[in-house]
């Protein structure tokens, strides 16, 4: 089976499926495998990066032949254990410029949606003017990328205690709070499942909510087929919801041949 053959359009996040090279190799990487579509996490070490360093990232994209589909905002120092930088007071202008420069790549790439993690919370500084900014600035995100017909998405995660969305119900009750039509939910099924909230019932609770879908394995968040996930009948799911977006793999390979497992889904659902 090929990506093309695939019920939903599928990207590749080259952070993680291909984070074993170089940033602007992966592009190619992608699109040698057979991949039309990529998404990254915020691939630059601070919120501004200098000209010539996006410069060379739209060139590494556009001479790859693939789309941008999804783009990180700044998360801060995820290898450090941050989570995103939205909520934090001491960090709002570097959000907001961060916002700015994001979008304006996915602008010049054909990026449908911009990944705004939540932060972690922060010692000493109260929940509540956490939330209050969150909101605030989660409302920026989606002004600035319905400006490109983009939507800005909110998404639960695991592995981070100190991270507060963890299900799909928190999450919607932040898109509630901030009242924006661009402002959607990025439906990761491992983390959902990781953290003890089942992706089909939220897929039937939420499916006219979610702009985005991540799939991996769980337990592992290794490719489809690796853990016990029912993911064909997940992929079937939210499709039959009625999404039409592409559907993301961002999980970490197993083997030396991470798309091995493309075939035996197509058999999943014969």
């Amino acid at each position: 089976m090929s990506p093309h053959s695939f019920p939903l359009p599928l990207t590749v996040n080259c952070s993680i499926v291909f984070g074993d090279r170089p940033m602007l190799e992966r592009p190619a990487a992608a699109a040698a495998a057979g991949f039309e579509r990529v998404e990254f996490w915020w691939p630059f070490d601070r919120s501004v990066p200098a000209d010539a360093d996006v410069d060379a990232f739209v060139r590494a994209v556009r001479d790859a032949g693939v789309t941008l589909t999804g783009l990180n905002f700044d998360a801060g120092d995820m290898p450090g254990g941050e989570r995103g930088i939205l909520s934090d007071p001491r960090r709002a202008t570097a959000f907001a410029d961060n916002v700015e420069v994001a979008v304006g790549i996915g602008e010049q790439l054909g990026t449908l949606g911009f990944n705004a993690l939540y932060g972690n919370r922060i010692e000493g500084v109260a929940a509540q003017e956490q939330d209050e900014l969150a909101r605030e600035n989660l409302a920026l995100a989606a002004r600035a990328a319905a400006r490109i017909g983009a939507v800005a998405l909110l998404e639960p995660v695991s592995g981070t205690a100190a991270y507060p969305i963890t299900t799909a119900a928190e999450a919607v009750a932040v898109l509630d709070a901030v009242g924006s039509p661009d402002l959607k939910l990025l439906l990761d099924v491992y983390h959902l499942a990781v953290n003890g909230d089942d992706p089909s019932a939220a897929i039937e609770r939420y499916a006219d909510r979610i702009g985005h879908v991540q799939i991996a394995d769980a337990p592992g968040r290794g490719e489809p087929g690796t853990g016990e996930l029912p993911i064909a009948a997940l992929v079937e799911q939210v499709k039959a919801a009625g999404y039409t977006g592409p559907v993301a793999l961002e999980y970490k390979p197993t083997t030396a041949a991470p798309f091995a497992w493309l075939d035996a889904f197509e058999g999943a659902r014969a």
